[in-house]
């Protein structure tokens, strides 16, 4: 029997413990919480709740509106979109203090609805639509990859439009080149309310003696020869010797070229095959 009271007391003094571990574990969860929270940029359609201390009278709930602005008492419209939490709460307060209605207001803003948590991908993608951020790190290429990757028309361009520190972003990202040249900076973290384009490929034509005439895709770095190697090259009339490319200057004018097999292909080029002399 005496053995059994040692064991019995050590068990009554964890469970006498165990509501201030839970205590302390819960109080851990909220710290974790609130930071996060603090961090999470507003966009448009997040309903929030402002307060200010010991001024009821300035607490108000309202909504982002698309612009990324509230109308608050006393200050008027005040851009939040893109602003972390605790960044917006800074904002207000300063606000209020330089406009002399509170010495040293202390702002609390309080998220109650996320509504501007999305990002829009558009263009010449698999699945277009708007997409939840998963998770606070959510890269470009990981919200193209949602949306099913650009389709076989779809340009190695995407646009990215949104909003940082409450103003106006964006950004024209070349996709391949954050893996090929290794540019790992323009693989960008997205936010709310951020919307990616990607348009069209820019295409080439040919016609005259070419075996496929038509409008093609411009590959990278694509040249004449490659070009016309798309076209299936020339005709048993046609002569790789004699061609012709018609270029839109930056004036609008048509000029008239006669390429080199190795010269580059730019967008809405036409290039024509001629006939052999022999």
């Amino acid at each position: 029997m005496s053995t059994q009271f040692p064991a019995s007391r050590h068990l009554i003094q964890r469970l006498i413990q165990l509501p201030r571990i839970l205590l302390a574990a819960i109080m851990l969860m909220g710290a974790a919480v609130h930071a996060q929270n603090t961090d999470y940029p507003l966009g448009a359609g997040d309903a929030i709740k402002i307060q200010v201390f010991q001024n009821p009278d300035l607490t108000i709930e309202t909504r982002v509106s698309e612009n990324g602005s509230i109308t608050y008492p006393l200050i008027g419209a005040i851009e939040l979109g893109g602003l972390s939490i605790a960044v917006a709460e800074k904002k207000i307060a300063s606000a209020l203090q330089t406009g002399g209605f509170i010495q040293n207001p202390q702002v609390n803003i309080v998220l109650l609805q996320i509504r501007g948590n999305q990002v829009s991908v558009l263009g010449q993608v698999n699945r277009p639509g708007r997409f939840p951020l998963e998770i606070a790190n959510t890269r470009l290429s990981d919200m193209l990859a949602n949306a099913g990757g650009a389709t076989v028309n779809g340009d190695d361009i995407a646009i990215v439009v949104g909003m940082r520190d409450g103003k106006l972003f964006r950004k024209k990202i070349d996709i391949p080149s954050i893996f090929l040249d290794d540019k790992l900076q323009d693989n960008i973290v997205l936010q709310g309310g951020d919307s990616i384009y990607v348009h069209r490929a820019p295409v080439f034509y040919i016609y005259g003696e070419a075996q496929r005439s038509g409008a093609y895709r411009i590959e990278r770095d694509m040249t004449v020869m490659q070009a016309l190697a798309q076209g299936g090259g020339p005709t048993a009339r046609g002569s790789e010797r004699r061609l012709r490319l018609h270029r839109k200057g930056a004036d609008g004018s048509v000029q008239l070229i006669e390429p080199l097999l190795t010269d580059a292909v730019l967008p809405n080029d036409v290039i024509y095959v001629k006939e052999s002399l022999f």
